[in-house]
Order: structure tokens, then sequence, then C-alpha cells
């Protein structure tokens, strides 16, 4: 898809402007990825309610399975600085999904940048699980984990539904909420700025 493709999501609670030091009026997420739409709108929803949140299709710049931290946030800081440009909104958010490898085996995990146009970054990740080794071997071989997870499933677009986080915790956690969580830790910066100033 092309960076024309634009979606707006609209607020549902209207509330107060919460406890953020200066509330936004608009964001964009940098995927059309219903899941990542999804946690990105509830993260910065749950700090500035009334927010608009504009969903754009964007490039990571890295490859399809990212296989390091650094590779991700790469990534995920690429999508964030493509959506602010093409939205012009006060607030970005990218979001890469990656896996990497440990000496107890290889774990999936996702990361996010935040970045604000003032030029203000902040980095926040998502738990981290480890993958079945059939799994993991594959991606060893050059697999990418949603094509592996729709096999393993038998089921289309996985990582658009509750993801390998959704069904390796057997529906416990869902991906939306594991994300959610990651854009939160991504906003610190911007939620308790008075412990990030120089």
């Amino acid at each position: 898809m092309s960076g024309e493709e634009l979606e707006v999501i609209h607020p549902t609670n209207a509330q107060d402007a919460g406890d953020a030091a200066t509330p936004l009026l608009s964001a964009a997420v940098g995927s059309v990825n219903p899941i990542k739409r999804e946690a990105a709108a509830r993260a910065l929803r749950s700090v500035w309610p009334n927010l608009l949140v504009e969903a754009v299709e964007v490039d990571s710049g890295v490859a399809e399975q990212p296989r390091s931290a650094e590779e991700a946030i790469a990534g995920a800081l690429a999508r964030a600085r493509s959506a602010l440009a093409l939205c012009h909104t006060e607030l970005a958010v990218g979001l890469e999904g990656n896996v990497e490898e440990t000496p107890w085996g290889m774990v999936s995990t996702a990361w996010v940048a935040v970045l604000h146009a003032d030029g203000r970054i902040g980095l926040g990740s998502s738990g981290r699980f480890l993958l079945p080794q059939g799994v993991a071997n594959a991606i060893r071989s050059g697999g990418e984990l949603g094509p592996l997870m729709d096999a393993l499933l038998g089921e289309e677009n996985v990582k658009h539904k509750q993801g390998a986080v959704g069904a390796f915790t057997s529906g416990r956690i869902n991906r939306v909420d594991a994300l959610e969580e990651a854009v939160l830790l991504a906003l610190c910066p911007f939620v308790a700025p008075q412990y990030y100033s120089a």
C-alpha cells in the first residue's frame, strides 16, 4: 500500500484532558494494521481522551522479520517519522514487532517509538516470550513469524488478530493489550516530562 491510504479513528469517550503536561489535538499511527491502530489509539486516549488519531500505511525501512531490538527500533522510528510527515500531526507512533536470540531460545517482542513534532522521542517495548523451537527454527531458516503463525493455527492474518502472544498464552494476553502497554511505556517522557527534562 502507498502512503496515501489514511484512516481516521475518532474518539469514542469525551473526557477531561487527563494528567499529561501538554494537551494534544491529533496523533498519527504509522500502520493500518487494525491491531496496531487500536493499541495506539487506546494508549493515546488514556492520556488525551479527545485525541483525533489518524492511521496511515508507511514503510518501516527494515526487513519483514526484524531480528534484533536495534532493527525493530529503527523500523518503529521510521514509521513514526513518516506518519508525522504525512499526517502533519503533533505526535506520531510507530510499532515494529521483532524476534531476538537469547541464551535460552528465540523470543518475540515489539518496539514502539513515539515522536513529537518538537523533536522529543519516547521508546517502549512489549513483554518478551519464548517461541516454540519449531517456530524459532523456521525463522532462523528465513521464515517470518506472521505467516508461520498462520500456518501453525490454520488461520489467515493472525498478526491482525490475537497474534502469536494470544496463541501462546491461550488467549490470556491478546496482541492489542500487549502493544497498548508498549505504547504507554513509550509515552513516559510525554506523560511525566518533569523527570525527563535536562
